[in-house]
């Protein structure tokens, strides 16, 4: 089968199709406006732009080659086309625009529907209906990403996607892969809130440009940039617990060069321990980041732009026993905790050149260094790591197709030592890991268009040369065909692969007494992904209803997949290959509706089988529920001066590691409950001040001690890996945004 998948995106087609014309619809600050109107004059042919502003026109049949563009709250702007490929229009503001701008709020959730790639856009309006605080808090309004806790004590948390563990989903921030390795176990707490201005969220094998990851989907964070900003935002947080965060934004422009400053740190909670299990429910958190972004030109214009970011990190994270204290007790095997100190700068760097309406030349760099000291019990874990990016990328624009082709090269040297400062178990993994990647590859991935746009085609395929395991072709295409203006179908399918970095990516291994045996030598993992999706969009026509239903599925079909082994002995975690069949099967529909421009009612159901075949018997892999639902509820006045949100979780049964050999006292059952999650939050706004009132699990369930064998945490039997849901109970928060627009 994949042979001819790779033959089928080879063959990039010679076609004759609609003849088409591309651009970008912007305001006088190159702002892209979205779902803006662009037609013909005297014609029926028209569309509306997408997330980036962008749209693409049939030409067939055309006589009068006035195009008109309009968007609410600017003047309309008509643009001759001759023989133009691709035409940038500008749109100014009228004199009532910021009365008709409130009304014309960017929709929360967008669904692109001009791209093969199915894309959920969560904007600034979506977040603002959540605390936020960090990348991980910023899903808790939708049903596609699940957040997941891999260590409670030091409460690092991962994004899921299709059921699979977060490894097999690309986490890029700004399109760089910052996310990996290291920084793959606290990356995401690390990226505030205040500081996004949209995710894009894609799932299954999708584009190949950024790299030959992304097996269950893509997470491109977007941070903010001066022109979407305002010119001062100061946002102060503080919850229950007595966890603190205080971010602050500063824009300003120079000459060709805008710039974006961002301050951020969170100071730790109280202690509190209400399982009367002597572990502290919430860790000690002290973060310090600074964020720098300049910016300068359009890519859509011609000439140069760039954008160049740097970011320094600080972090330190402790949690164990109540009387753990991480300048006196790292490493102590008397009183046991964990502490965590990082520290890492990073940059990112993004240089083009558009020749003119067809060629276009971009160069992106990024790299980071992390440096991380820590202590998990008796467990001395030190690491560092380099990354290194590069990619040059060229776009031309022909007829009705989009080529895209480059090079890119990935470089990373990971740096693990592993000790113990006493080693009562036995356990026999200390030493020194090393890790040096050398990834130079070549992709190209052509977009196409047919049947006077209502079928697109992207076909894309890279090679990568591993320094270790060779060369290896990634091949992937997407369809998407506009069955009516309303409905959209889509079909994806592609290979990914990725190599492990185990303790970074399985912290519970250094965090439970288990020793760690690996069995062979770990080869890289590689899946194929495919699935089909429908979007179905509807309004009134006064657009007082308007709304959309989604049903997607995917799969997942493993080659090799690495995973520890805890149910063949509870003593310890084995290391390998698994060749044998391993599956996901991800079902999702999801209903959405907006009455009035006041209401919001969104209900989604997520179905997810995730299983691997051993002995010819389908055994369910943990820490999935099979079924969850979610529903939401919003509530906005005309006036726009407050809003009311509210969002339910149901989460069912989730399977739960094998524990039946260890004794009794330290047993767990072999499935977890099912269980409701409610958060609603409360936002008055003022001109230049809003102040907001939530709570996160209003019901108060809690998993009550998830550690096993908290009693003895130096014994055989401790282990934190059997934690399924919400361990820290309600929590009550309250926060400030004071702003300064932007002129």
């Amino acid at each position: 089968m994949k042979k001819y998948l790779i033959l089928i995106v080879l063959l990039f087609p010679v076609l004759v199709a609609a003849q088409t014309i591309k651009g970008v619809v912007m305001n006088t600050k190159h702002v892209s406006l979205i779902g803006a109107n662009v037609y013909w004059e005297d014609s029926k042919v028209g569309t509306t732009t997408d997330s980036e502003g962008k749209f693409e026109i049939s030409m067939k049949g055309i006589t009068n080659k006035n195009l008109i563009a309009s968007y609410v709250g600017h003047t309309a702007d008509t643009v001759l086309v001759k023989d133009q490929k691709f035409v940038m229009i500008h749109l100014e503001e009228n004199a009532t625009s910021e009365a008709i701008n409130v009304v014309a709020e960017k929709p929360g959730i967008i669904i692109s529907n001009s791209s093969a790639i199915k894309t959920e856009q969560i904007t600034q309006t979506e977040l603002g209906k959540a605390a936020c605080c960090d990348l991980a808090g910023a899903f808790e309004t939708q049903i596609t990403v699940q957040p997941q806790t891999t260590n409670v004590i030091t409460n690092s948390k991962e994004l899921r996607l299709l059921g699979l563990s977060g490894v097999y989903n690309q986490v890029l921030v700004d399109g760089f892969p910052m996310i990996m390795g290291l920084s793959y176990t606290y990356g995401i707490s690390s990226i505030p809130g205040p500081l996004v201005d949209n995710i894009f969220v894609s799932k299954g094998a999708n584009s190949v440009l950024q790299g030959f990851e992304g097996i269950s989907g893509q997470i491109n964070v977007i941070t903010k940039e001066r022109y979407n900003s305002d010119k001062l935002l100061v946002n102060i947080y503080m919850n229950s617990f007595m966890e603190k965060q205080l971010n602050a934004n500063y824009t300003f422009k120079t000459g060709d060069w805008s710039n974006i400053t961002s301050f951020h740190t969170t100071q730790p909670a109280d202690k509190f321990d209400r399982d009367n299990d002597n572990f502290l429910d919430v860790p000690q958190i002290t973060r310090y980041s600074l964020f720098n972004k300049w910016s300068m030109g359009d890519e859509h214009q011609l000439g140069w732009n760039s954008k160049i970011t740097l970011r320094y990190l600080n972090e330190n994270r402790a949690g164990g026993q109540t009387n753990y204290n991480a300048d006196t007790d790292k490493g102590s095997s008397t009183v046991y905790g964990q502490s965590v100190d990082i520290n890492q700068p990073e940059f990112s760097a993004r240089v083009g050149y558009r020749l003119d309406e067809t060629h276009d030349f971009q160069v992106f760099a990024s790299g980071f260094y992390q440096d991380q000291k820590s202590y998990f019990g008796t467990v001395d874990y030190k690491a560092n790591q380099t990354n290194l990016y590069g990619n040059l990328q060229y776009e031309m624009n022909y007829s009705d197709h989009t080529l895209k082709t480059g090079a890119s090269i990935r470089y990373m040297n990971l740096n693990e030592n592993v000790g113990f400062t006493e080693n009562s178990l036995g356990r026999t993994y200390a030493g020194e890991y090393l890790k040096k990647e050398t990834i130079p590859g070549l992709f190209a991935e052509n977009t196409m268009n047919f049947l006077d746009d209502k079928l697109t085609w992207i076909a894309g395929v890279r090679v990568d040369n591993h320094n270790q395991f060779g060369t290896i072709f990634t091949p992937r295409t997407l369809v998407k065909y506009n069955a009516t203006d309303n409905t959209t179908l889509r079909a994806n399918i592609g290979t990914g692969w990725r190599t492990t970095n185990l303790f970074s990516e399985n912290i519970n291994l250094l965090v439970s007494s288990r020793d760690i045996v690996f069995a062979e030598a770990m080869k890289p993992e590689k899946a194929l992904n495919y699935g089909f999706s429908l979007t179905q969009n509807f309004n009134t026509e006064d657009e007082n209803v308007i709304g959309h239903f989604m049903a997607d599925f995917y799969r997942t079909e493993f080659q090799n997949q690495i995973f520890p082994d805890y149910d063949s002995d509870p003593t310890k975690a084995i290391i390998k290959n698994f060749e044998d069949p391993s599956i996901s099967n991800g079902l999702q529909l999801e209903f959405f509706v907006k009455l009035w421009d006041q209401v919001e009612f969104k209900a989604g159901y997520n179905y997810l089988d995730v299983y691997r075949v051993v002995d010819g018997v389908n055994e369910q892999l943990p820490f999935n529920s099979k079924h969850k639902v979610l529903a939401s509820f919003s509530y906005k006045p005309l006036s726009k001066e407050y809003h009311f949100d509210v969002n339910l979780h149901w989460f069912g049964q989730q399977r739960l590691p094998i524990t039946s050999s260890n004794p009794e006292e330290f047993q767990r059952p072999d499935f977890s409950d099912s269980y409701f999650v409610v958060n609603p939050q409360f936002t008055y706004s003022f001109e230049f001040f809003d102040v907001y009132l939530g709570c996160e699990n209003l019901l108060d369930f809690r998993q009550e001690r998830p550690i096993i064998s908290w009693q003895n945490p130096f014994g055989p039997y401790f282990d934190t890996s059997s934690v399924w849901g919400p361990t820290k109970g309600r929590e009550i928060y309250i926060g400030f945004n004071y702003r300064i627009p932007n002129e």
